[in-house]
């Protein structure tokens, strides 16, 4: 007995010495193990990261005021979005603004001997002479361009005959004219002139406009609606038209007439004008009136209408309507003219047929840059 008990306690103190190695060994394999672990995943963590840096920004151009930042496109981004807008799918627009700086419009109503529209003509048929230089002829379209019209309608204290007779007209005439690609905007015309409904293509809510304007009063600020009806129409595109249904005088604007005809033709507007308030006797009015509103129509392109009675205000405006429907629109690109921001004379004419009478702008103004 005496002799197995040192056998035993160093047995204890070898296994004892075992298992402590054996935890030893076992601590440092999982140790390794969590660290190697630890280092594919922080290596993986790297990797994701690099695949989500997002695009340079560049934060030298504020954004716009009033609009929210973007992030700027990559050079894989901007081609994608180049070939989007060549298939028709995203157009910037920016873009539009710059190709579109140089194009002037330039619709043109032809007749023939007898007065009649001529509406068989074909882009070869036509001339274009710009400051006395025949000029080429980018495209020629029919009246399927959209008209955004604009109409002017006095209601100052110059005009009390005849008022209901001239409320009827106007609103009849927006059944006649508009499509549904067309819109109309309706503009009061007093001491101070007013948009009093925004461009819709809605022709009740036009007529019911008309419908609510009370007695006229007040003075006539018409050169500074033309200018204001001028600006509106400007950021669109189509046929921009603006009918004046007023008597013409001029009482009380800020704006002078050759303001408001620079302005007018700036911003490629055709005016139509049903010269009302001369029914009892028109040979006795503004002259001085008339001979504005012949400029500013012959100028752009529109036509003068004076009914000589109340029931010709009807066939003034069908008239008007007739016209817009049958008109050509031809494109000239103003590439010679350099932007350089000056007036440049414009005439259009039919060179493959004898006595064919054209009605279009006289001239344009070129961008300036």
């Amino acid at each position: 007995m005496g002799q197995l008990a040192p056998t035993n306690r160093f047995s204890k103190r070898g296994s004892a010495g075992r298992c402590l190695s054996l935890l030893k060994s076992g601590f440092s394999f999982v140790l390794l193990l969590c660290l190697a672990l630890a280092s594919q995943a922080q290596s993986g963590r790297r990797k994701s990261e690099q695949k989500r840096t997002p695009s340079p920004i560049d934060t030298t151009q504020a954004p716009i005021s009033g609009s929210k930042s973007t992030p700027a496109k990559t050079p894989s981004e901007s081609s994608k979005s180049t070939a989007d807008s060549k298939a028709g799918v995203e157009v910037d627009p920016n873009d539009v603004v710059k190709i579109s700086s140089n194009l002037v419009p330039v619709p043109a109503s032809v007749f023939d001997v007898q007065g009649k529209a001529v509406t068989d003509l074909k882009l070869e048929d036509f001339e274009l002479k710009v400051d006395g230089q025949i000029k080429p002829i980018s495209d020629l379209n029919r009246s399927e361009a959209p008209v955004r019209m604009a109409m002017l309608f006095d209601n100052s204290g110059s005009l009390l005959a005849s008022r209901e007779l001239e409320k009827q007209a106007a609103k009849r005439f927006f059944s006649h004219v508009l499509r549904p690609i067309d819109q109309a905007a309706i503009y009061s015309v007093s001491t101070e002139s007013y948009i009093a409904q925004t461009l819709t293509s809605d022709v009740r809510r036009l007529e019911q406009t008309i419908d609510s304007f009370g007695r006229p009063e007040g003075g006539t600020a018409l050169f500074d609606a033309i200018v204001q009806a001028s600006i509106y129409l400007k950021p669109y595109g189509g046929r921009k038209v603006i009918v004046i249904v007023s008597d013409g005088s001029d009482t009380i604007s800020s704006l002078d007439f050759e303001t408001t005809m620079k302005r007018v033709l700036r911003e490629d507007c055709e005016v139509y004008v049903v010269q009302t308030g001369l029914y009892e006797n028109a040979n006795i009015h503004d002259l001085a009136a008339k001979k504005r509103m012949e400029a500013i129509t012959d100028m752009t392109g529109g036509a003068l209408h004076i009914p000589r009675d109340p029931g010709d205000l009807e066939t003034a405006f069908i008239e008007i309507a007739a016209d817009l429907a049958q008109q050509y629109v031809l494109s000239y690109y103003a590439v010679d003219e350099r932007r350089d921001g000056e007036y440049h004379t414009i005439s259009l004419s039919v060179k493959t047929r004898k006595d064919q009478r054209v009605r279009s702008r006289r001239g344009f103004y070129a961008p300036k840059g």
